[in-house]
């Protein structure tokens, strides 16, 4: 296939992918929820036959205690590099369905796009693939190693043992992780940085048991306030992570306006925005704080009370360049030296993800950025990403020679997680069409790009 068929075989494959794609989303593959067990191995399955329907040679691998994963190869010409693609199979549950315009097992088509749970994070990732094969008429000019992952919305907690278990089969020069965004509708994007997770959670204690707040109140002090003002030292007065010894990084050098960053934050109007410097640092190259849950009565079962225990989780995001683990470490040291009053505090350490930075140059990035342009006939940007994909670390660690692509489908506007999550159609099928083109530069290459 010469570049300038590329379009018409996108255009040929692309009503098929569509309907994969919807069948997809049909399946609520919910890895948070244990109940639906058999829905995550249904997608598995309805992934694993769509490429072994291609030709390609596939297994679906297990660990203990692991989401079924899809590993499908189609071998590489002679002299040809390999292309490791990966996407994720499970999805976020849906939270509250009457948030939802639409189904979220339904996928629905309004005003250029498609409706649905996982219809772009991270679904729209297998169909991306699954079009970049079918455009190949399943002989792509490159070895494909495809790699579907079924539980990266509940952390990927044993994609290191996929890694090692299975190392040699994953192996690859060039490895695209289509699980990211683009900067905006039209503007498409390498994702260069991601930031790194710690989480805790954090209990404080001012009382033996609770005791009426008229009579002992003004003296004794209750756990929840005192939480409060606990939560309250994780920021300075503009808003700036105030726990000492976090890193910061050097951002990528994109124009964010803050009132674009207002709009898709669903910021209220009045409301100050936290911290300082511009939007691209503060929310890719520096550390944020964020008080996640509080264990407290309920305001309907609310009693003249001093409470005297209360809890909240606490997660850090780390900046490129941080480690998670010392950061951790760095918050439960916080925490415990503001405890106020003199309260008990206890710190129980949760989750890290380490950060993620890439050194973007090379063959494999030149060749990314002209397909980009290519498709979407502008030039690419590198962003970051404020938040954490651990699992890209963990490719780097153990692939330390490949050249790491960061993509994806989504846009700002695709509400991943949240309620009407959608994929913008056209960008969908510019991703796709930007895949195949990368395949075929990548095939110029002798050898490892």
């Amino acid at each position: 296939m010469i570049e300038t068929d590329s379009q018409r075989a996108v255009s040929r494959v692309l009503p098929g992918v569509r309907d994969v794609l919807e069948h997809l989303v049909r399946i609520p593959s919910v890895s948070a929820n244990p109940a639906a067990a058999d829905d995550v191995r249904r997608t598995a399955d309805a992934t694993a036959q769509l490429f072994r329907d291609e030709g390609a040679d596939v297994d679906i691998l297990e660990v203990e205690g692991g989401q079924p994963a899809v590993l499908a190869r189609f071998p590489a010409p002679p002299g040809k590099p390999t292309v490791l693609l990966y996407a994720h199979h499970d999805v976020q549950p849906t939270g509250d369905p009457a948030l939802w315009t639409s189904p979220p097992f339904e996928p629905t088509e309004r005003d250029g796009r498609l409706y649905g749970r996982g219809a772009s994070d991270d679904k729209a990732g297998i169909a991306m693939h699954l079009a970049a094969i079918r455009a190949y008429d399943g002989a792509p000019p490159v070895g494909v190693t495809v790699f579907v992952e079924g539980e990266e919305e509940i952390g990927s907690p044993t994609l290191s043992a996929f890694l090692e278990t299975y190392h040699d089969q994953l192996a690859a020069d060039v490895i695209v992780l289509a699980d990211s965004a683009n900067f905006d509708i039209g503007v498409p994007a390498l994702t260069t940085t991601l930031r790194g997770l710690a989480d805790c959670v954090v209990e404080v204690r001012a009382l033996d048991h609770g005791v009426h707040s008229g009579q002992y109140g003004g003296a004794a002090p209750d756990a929840l306030t005192a939480l409060c003002r606990l939560l309250a030292t994780l920021h300075d007065d503009e808003g700036n992570v105030a726990i000492k010894g976090l890193a910061t990084a050097e951002p990528p050098d994109v124009d964010y306006p803050e009132d674009r960053f207002r709009a898709e934050a669903s910021v209220l109007p009045g409301v100050e925005l936290l911290g300082t410097g511009s939007i691209a640092e503060r929310i890719w190259a520096k550390p944020s704080a964020t008080v996640l849950a509080i264990d407290a009565p309920r305001v309907a079962d609310a009693s003249n009370t001093l409470h005297p225990v209360a809890r909240a989780k606490v997660s850090i995001r780390l900046a490129p360049g941080d480690d998670a683990v010392r950061a951790r470490t760095a918050l439960v040291d916080h925490l415990r030296a503001n405890a106020p009053w003199g309260c008990e505090v206890e710190v129980s350490v949760g989750d890290v993800g380490e950060p993620y930075s890439a050194n973007a140059e090379g063959p494999a990035y030149d060749a990314a950025r002209e397909a980009f342009r290519e498709s979407w006939g502008r030039e690419p940007v590198d962003i970051g990403i404020g938040g954490t994909i651990p699992f890209i670390a963990e490719f780097a660690q153990a692939f330390p020679a490949a050249a790491i692509l960061v993509t994806g489908a989504a846009d700002p506007h695709s509400r991943a997680h949240g309620a009407d999550e959608s994929l913008h159609l056209g960008e969908f099928e510019r991703a796709c069409l930007a895949e195949v083109l990368l395949l075929s530069k990548l095939a110029k290459a002798t050898s490892s790009p």
